[in-house]
């Protein structure tokens, strides 16, 4: 199983920003993929979550309005697309994979990539 996470660098702020999931190994459309972040000194952050069709989408306060999950099962990929960046987004942002659904705790997931910097500037 692999989620290779791409398209993170560095934005100033109020700039725009997408990330994307690459999902190979598994059967895609059976999970439920989440989007986490990490910041220095910080502990790993539910971002937002998509359920398996796409039908429903979940986001953290922080992020609402600004950030939108999508998915792509035909090609086995979701984005994260990133609004409005501010500084205080600036982390290591990961995806999972969640055969039990969209939750806010990471425990629950199954697989995780291994992250992408997205570093907003003031």
């Amino acid at each position: 199983v692999q989620l290779q996470a791409s398209g993170g660098g560095l934005v100033q702020a109020g700039g725009s920003l997408r990330v994307s999931c690459a999902a190979s190994g598994i059967t895609f459309s059976s999970y439920a993929m989440g989007w986490f972040r990490q910041g220095a000194g910080s502990e790993r952050e539910f971002v937002a979550g998509v359920s398996w069709n796409g039908g429903r989408t979940l986001y953290a306060d922080s992020v609402k309005g600004r950030f939108t999950i999508s998915r792509d099962n035909a090609k086995s990929m979701v984005y994260l697309q990133m609004n409005s960046l501010k500084p205080e987004d600036t982390a290591v942002y990961y995806c999972a994979a969640s055969y039990r659904g969209i939750v806010y705790n990471a425990n629950i997931y199954d697989y995780w990539g291994q992250g992408t910097q997205v570093t907003v500037s003031s």
